[in-house]
């Protein structure tokens, strides 16, 4: 028997999917729990709306991210520290910071998750920051660390 799934049945499928099962299994367990419905044409139409919409929404946060990119790799964010003679840092810039210096300067609200950093950054110069927007989307932001000037 064909069915839909309506929750995700472990070791058969998620939601939406359109399965062969056992006539048993379906109509004794399956069916009565609410797991899946009978694959009707009606059914089957109803998940390509639902597939067809996933994606279009999907593709419109691909696309938000790409553009979000875009801006992110064209902004430079400037850091001051203090720091001593010998150019080492006292502090650092933290994926925090960053997030804090974009929302501030250029109005990008971005997750502080999504700033990648292996380490706060602690020494002077540019740094290449990437923010991972989306598991296939990423952008790389240029971090300028500067010594503050003293009185």
């Amino acid at each position: 028997m064909r069915v839909v799934l309506k929750q995700e049945v472990r070791g058969l499928g998620r939601p939406g999917d359109i399965k062969d099962v056992a006539d048993g299994y379906a109509q004794n367990f399956l069916l009565p729990r609410g797991l899946a419905t009978p694959a009707s044409s009606g059914a089957l139409r109803e998940v390509a709306q639902q597939k067809a919409k996933v994606r279009a929404k999907q593709d419109r946060a691909h696309g938000d991210a790409e553009e979000l990119a875009k801006r992110l790799e064209a902004t430079t964010l400037l850091f001051t520290l203090k720091s001593g003679k010998d150019g080492k840092t006292f502090g650092s810039v933290t994926n925090r910071d960053i997030a804090e210096a974009l929302k501030r300067d250029t109005g990008i609200d971005l997750d502080r998750t999504k700033i990648h950093l292996e380490e706060p950054l602690r020494s002077l110069g540019v740094h290449k920051v990437e923010a991972r927007l989306l598991s296939d989307v990423r952008a790389h932001l240029t971090v300028a660390v500067e010594p503050a000037k003293s009185s």
